[in-house]
């Protein structure tokens, strides 16, 4: 049986504060005392699984979906990291300033967190697969950009980036600038949107279709194949946990197949 362990308290050093962690580890971990299991982080960890402890009723449901998936052989086991996000979400998923929402721009202080300090504590607690093609990173709308911006300046780390309903727009478009070249390295890059996703957040105007299918574009004209990268727009979908539940059966077998070719 599978099972979700959760460390509240667990401290960050880059970022002065305390986190809480919650860590899915498939039926298997148990079972097969001898194996390593690859790793996905997630951002917005208290919306992330099905449980009791979770801080909505719609959640992502990922526990039970991979273990859904595995139960049907359409995915090998994976180690589910989820992170529960701080009381200032904007400044912490946002790396660079952006004065129309009041983001200060913290948000590689929270990439310092994950690759210098949380990935070494998982890696050396639990059995895991360490290679950036065995470690993916995902998360949705601010958590979906930085996971671009995480995969893109750490690809020696993450070599799968999840990136759902990312806001892509955000500060001026600081991540077209990021992604000025492929990584150089094996990667998988999974974006999609609803077709319900244009809305005004007070007085500002998010479409999320036009500014996802924009960067997807700048990244199939910096060289990336077909292999590497997919673009979905999801009927009738709109920007919530879930919409965002309902497509991850489709997400995870593509975004977290077994690496060809390594």
């Amino acid at each position: 049986m599978s099972n979700i362990r959760i460390l509240h308290d667990f401290y960050s050093y880059p970022e002065g504060t305390k986190r809480t962690l919650r860590i899915y580890t498939p039926a298997l971990y148990s079972l097969e005392p001898e194996r390593r299991f690859p790793v996905l982080y997630m951002m917005d960890g208290q919306n992330v699984f099905s449980h009791p402890e979770s801080a909505i009723y719609h959640t992502w449901c990922a526990n039970t979906t991979m273990d859904q998936l595995i139960l049907e052989g359409r995915i090998r086991p994976w180690i589910i990291v989820a992170v529960d996000h701080l009381p200032n979400r904007f400044a912490e998923y946002v790396p660079w300033p952006d004065a129309a929402v009041g983001a200060d721009g913290r948000g590689w202080l929270f990439a310092d967190f994950l690759t210098n300090h949380l990935k070494p504590f998982v890696d050396q607690n639990y059995r895991t697969l360490r290679e950036p093609h065995w470690t993916g990173v995902m998360g949705s709308s601010l958590g979906g950009l930085m996971s671009l911006a995480l995969g893109k300046s750490n690809p020696h780390i993450f070599g799968r980036i999840g990136a759902v309903s990312p806001s892509i727009m955000w500060a001026d478009g600081e991540i077209f600038r990021l992604w000025n070249g492929p990584t150089g390295q094996w990667c998988k890059i999974y974006m999609d949107t609803g077709s319900l996703e244009r809305y005004w957040y007070y007085d500002i105007y998010l479409d999320y279709i036009e500014a996802t299918m924009k960067f997807y574009n700048h990244l199939k004209n910096l060289g990336l194949g077909d292999h590497e990268l997919r673009y979905v727009v999801a009927d009738n979908h709109f920007h919530n946990e879930e919409a965002w539940q309902a497509r991850l059966p489709d997400i995870l077998p593509w975004l977290l197949e077994d690496a060809k070719g390594i």
